[in-house]
């Protein structure tokens, strides 16, 4: 497993980043890793986010010593997301097989995470979204067909889309985490304008 870290920016000091600053201080060029895990450490919010494309072996999520953990998931969730063809999760011993789009959450406290493809040379793309949690909750899984769908935008404005929320409120529960998938239609070339934040959630 890979993991890098990413500091905070200061909202004066980014008003000045040209394109290339802007890039290297927010873009996850390449998130997924071929046969190991990817991930990106982010101060805020502690935030991280990864990926992996099993290839030839099974891949197990390790944990790596700036979580200061003997387990990833001891003091974390976690939220997978397979954008590529079918693979297989095992959740201290329990497999759940992951179609195009489906999710799984998994909960704190969970010992071991492994990440397979159903055939190779079609691979599952899992990406992978954790955050600090203060408590357990239980690892479910959730369908493309299950998630919340909300169609949006037009072909006019280029920007037609499907929000899929999977674990959101009242559908999956846990201790912070909440995570979607954007489907963008062809011909449309972005989600939300103008760029934004949040002053109440890391987005």
């Amino acid at each position: 497993m890979i993991m890098t870290t990413r500091d905070y920016s200061s909202q004066e000091d980014y008003a000045h980043y040209d394109t290339e600053r802007l890039r290297k201080e927010y873009l996850i060029e390449e998130p997924f890793g071929k046969d190991e895990i990817k991930l990106v450490y982010s101060y805020i919010d502690r935030i991280i986010a990864g990926g992996v494309i099993p290839l030839t072996k099974k891949v197990v999520l390790g944990v790596a010593p700036e979580l200061r953990a003997e387990h990833f998931l001891d003091r974390r969730e976690m939220g997978i997301i397979n954008i590529g063809e079918e693979g297989e999760v095992v959740v201290d011993g329990k497999a759940y097989t992951l179609k195009h789009f489906d999710c799984l959450y998994v909960g704190r406290g969970t010992k071991e995470v492994t990440f397979a493809s159903k055939n190779p040379q079609n691979p599952a793309k899992f990406y992978l979204n954790s955050a600090p949690a203060h408590r357990e909750c239980p690892t479910k899984f959730v369908s493309l067909a299950d998630a919340d769908h909300r169609h949006l935008g037009s072909k006019l404005e280029c920007n037609e889309r499907t929000i899929n929320r999977y674990i959101i409120p009242g559908r999956v529960e846990t201790c912070q985490l909440e995570m979607g998938l954007t489907h963008l239609e062809p011909g449309s070339v972005w989600n939300t304008m103008p760029c934004h934040t949040h002053a109440r959630r890391m987005e």
